[in-house]
């Protein structure tokens, strides 16, 4: 089992800052986390487990609390080009596609 390069992997709408022990990702509307290994199989193929934060536009309550799910993170690793499938319950999958050294693309909730 090989580690996913650590740094940044960016792509339209998404953003992902990987370190040794964890992985902290950023959306248009929303961020997540997956906490170690973040590890690959000899074929660049990982299934990782984190969770999933939505979040939305306009003012928030001063005792509003973000409401995280679980999230399955699966893809694939060639080169320096990343892909990955966010899988939540009950949602279609999203797929995104990243390069190494790139900073995501990004339009946040306003």
């Amino acid at each position: 089992m090989q580690r996913i390069p650590t740094g940044v992997w960016g792509g339209d709408h998404i953003n992902i800052e990987v370190g040794s022990k964890s992985a902290s990702i950023e959306y248009d509307c929303a961020h997540g986390v997956i906490e170690g290994p973040l590890v690959v199989d000899a074929g660049g193929r990982f299934n990782l487990r984190g969770t999933h934060t939505p979040e939305r536009g306009g003012p928030i309550r001063a005792d509003e609390q973000p409401q995280s799910q679980p999230a399955k993170y699966v893809g694939s690793i060639t080169g320096s080009k990343m892909t990955l499938t966010l899988k939540l319950e009950g949602f279609d999958d999203e797929t995104f596609t990243l390069k190494k050294g790139k900073q995501g693309e990004l339009f946040k909730c306003k």
